[in-house]
């Protein structure tokens, strides 16, 4: 490979800082968020930037096992997608033995024509890019973070299948994990000053680390951007540089919703404001609740959640996560610093206000998330939509609005013009089969509960 100036600028940056460079991964993300790719020898990483490399379109919507969609495969041959690198996500693999780097890749529909690339429309990036250009035509620009919960396990499991926890006691079970607790955290320092190393030599903006409320439970904070893409190119890395450091000190890492049912589950909160062409927040208001915006906002998040809930809790085991009583919100609903609400305005600086979006699942695909958050929002800004009334107090004890069963998630999904609107009818139509596929799977199961009960 002749290593020149026709490469990318952030490429020969990353060629002269690390010399040694062997090997890239190249990453693509499924509907799960899983990453999927391939090792590519470092002479041809130039195929990366060229349009020269593919992968089958099927990659991105394969399911939980890795399995194709049959009716995918018969309608399409398992055509090729072209696949071009980001340079802005280049970065060193320091987990590696070997010396490696990795980069994002975004898949494109092929041009018979000799026209430019089209964005794969099922591509999780792509459905979130097409939602921010919808922004961008209006003059606004998403500000977007992400909060990450996860369990750090034993990489084993009991008789019965179920992970055991790394947190324990003279009980062998902790009642809780010690939330916010320093010591608690000086006991995982070695793994979690190690995750936070490992993040910032790969560019990813790590605010803070703590203990949450669960037992073997963490979570990790990132900083805003003003790039809602790059702000889910950091939460999906960050999981992956979770998960190899983990490995590394041989335990697991899971972002699984519900690991244990009587514990709490893992949650992935989403923050967010709305930057006007001038870099202002338009959020702000003449007081702390903030602008006619920013309640329009509120309440096309509101009126799309359950449209949504699909992507917010995307498997089985998201549904564990959601049961009333499990510190998950079931309900769509909103407040001022209110922790009890699915939808929360932090208190703090006025000109720093956003939402907080407290619904979906660590276990979801972010790209999608964030999508479908930012697409609620425009809608309700598009449409002037008003929200209910802000509640006070314990929000729990309201009636559930949601659809908290996979079965009436999906019909949500499927039957929604919003969806098909704002994220379109290609990803609406595989995501919606791939997650059938999924559910068809567990329907047809004898489990070891019936085997106990009925046999």
């Amino acid at each position: 490979m002749s290593e020149t100036s026709t490469l990318p600028t952030a490429l020969q940056t990353l060629l002269q800082q690390y010399p040694d460079i062997e090997v890239f991964e190249v990453i693509l993300h499924d509907f799960a968020g899983n990453h999927r790719g391939k090792w590519v020898p470092r002479e041809q990483i130039e195929k990366l930037f060229s349009g020269d490399f593919k992968m089958p379109k099927s990659v991105i919507s394969v399911d939980a096992w890795g399995r194709d969609i049959p009716e995918l495969i018969e309608a399409t041959g398992d055509s090729d997608g072209i696949c071009i690198a980001d340079p802005a996500t280049l970065a060193p693999v320091p987990w590696a033995e070997r010396p490696t780097a990795q980069v994002v890749m975004q898949m494109s529909s092929a041009s018979s024509n000799g026209e430019p690339l089209t964005p794969y429309p099922a591509d999780p990036r792509a459905v979130l890019q097409a939602v921010v250009a919808r922004y961008r035509a209006l003059g606004l620009t998403p500000v977007v973070a992400s909060e990450l919960e996860f369990h750090l396990l034993q990489n084993q499991r009991d008789g019965y299948g179920q992970p055991l926890h790394t947190q324990s006691t003279e009980l062998e079970l902790p009642l809780g994990g010690d939330s916010y607790s320093l010591d608690a955290m000086r006991e995982v320092a070695p793994i979690m000053d190690e995750i936070d190393q490992m993040a910032r030599l790969q560019g990813i903006p790590v605010d803070t680390l703590i203990t949450e409320c669960g037992a073997s439970q963490y979570e990790i904070n990132l900083h805003h951007v003003a790039d809602a893409v790059s702000a889910c190119d950091h939460g999906s890395l960050l999981r992956r540089a979770i998960r190899a450091v983990a490995r590394r000190h041989h335990q697991l890492a899971t972002f699984m919703a519900k690991p244990f049912a009587e514990e709490v589950g893992n949650g992935m909160h989403i923050h967010f404001s709305l930057l006007d062409s001038t870099g202002n927040n338009v959020f702000v208001g003449t007081d702390d609740r903030g602008s006619d915006l920013l309640r329009h906002a509120v309440a096309g998040c509101l009126a799309t959640m359950g449209d949504a809930m699909a992507i917010f809790a995307p498997n089985i085991n998201s549904y564990r996560r959601l049961a009333p009583g499990s510190f998950a919100p079931v309900t769509a609903n909103w407040g001022y610093e209110n922790r009890t609400t699915a939808l929360r305005i932090p208190a703090g600086d006025a000109e720093s206000i956003r939402i907080e979006h407290r619904l979906p699942g660590a276990d979801a695909n972010v790209y999608l998330v964030v999508a479908a958050i930012l697409a609620g929002a425009l809608y309700g800004i598009e449409q002037q939509l008003e929200p209910s009334a802000a509640v006070e107090g314990e929000a729990a004890q309201q009636p559930s609005t949601l659809p908290l069963h996979w079965h009436e998630a999906l019909n949500a999904f499927e039957q929604s013009a919003f969806i098909k609107e704002y994220l379109g009818a290609p990803f609406a139509e595989l995501y919606a089969a791939c997650k059938r596929g999924e559910k068809s799977e567990f329907d047809r199961r004898v489990t070891r509960l019936e085997y106990d009960a009925y046999l």
